[in-house]
């Protein structure tokens, strides 16, 4: 009977080691090699093919440097100013996001930086709670231990959702504006940028004046934005 307690206690201590061990081995992977898709990637693929099962995902892997800089220092500007200089984390933005949830009763923000939104969108699910922010903060961890600013600015930028069924910046560029993401200018990598916490809902609100007079903003604070 001890033995089985045992068991249940040691079990579950086993597989989480094990988890970890394969999301870390995965990281190490992917310094050299490009993720062909994420879990995020796959879960919208499913959605949609319950409407449209021949449906497919828009979605073309770009090198960093066929990646305008307008992009990149818009989405820094927008997402996550501090990226080259925090260590994964912006303990700040998420004490803010927790007293935002405090006040709401329920997780309604997250206070993410460009390394944690990576991290959700290779291994994790959608759904926020707090278990899955803290192995959020693992992946991150793991990341930032395995992997230059560069390479985690390249991957996010290469995977991240810009739309219904729209993945990565090059399908973003196409999707949008019909032209390659090395080719992007100011204002158009600005309004990509405002598009990201909500890719699905800007893909069919495209007039939003919100869309407009943020973009405008970041338009204005791109100029500051450091790249890796």
């Amino acid at each position: 009977m001890k033995r089985f307690f045992l068991w249940l206690i040691l079990l579950p201590i086993l597989l989480f080691i094990l988890l970890q061990a394969y999301f870390l081995l995965q990281i190490c992977w992917w310094v050299k090699f490009n993720p062909s898709s994420t879990s995020f990637m796959r879960q919208q693929l499913s959605v949609l093919q319950e409407k449209n099962p021949d449906a497919r995902l828009q979605h073309k892997w770009v090198p960093y440097n066929k990646i305008s800089n307008n992009l990149k220092r818009a989405v820094i500007a927008s997402e996550d100013d501090s990226f080259v200089d925090h260590d994964g984390v912006d303990w700040e933005a998420m004490q803010k996001a927790y007293e935002k949830n405090q006040k709401k009763g329920k997780v309604v923000s997250g206070g993410s930086t460009i390394t944690q939104q990576l991290a959700k969108n290779l291994f994790l699910s959608g759904q926020r709670s707090y278990l899955r922010k803290g192995q959020e903060l693992i992946v991150t961890y793991m990341l930032e231990l395995c992997m230059d600013k560069e390479r985690i600015l390249e991957i996010y930028l290469n995977v991240v959702e810009w739309g219904v069924g729209v993945f990565g910046a090059e399908a973003a560029s196409q999707h949008y504006y019909g032209i390659s993401a090395a080719a992007l200018g100011p204002a158009q990598a600005a309004r990509l940028a405002v598009m990201l916490p909500k890719p699905r809902y800007f893909d069919k609100n495209t007039g939003s004046a919100y869309l407009q007079r943020r973009s405008e903003m970041i338009l204005k604070r791109m100029n500051s934005a450091e790249l890796p």
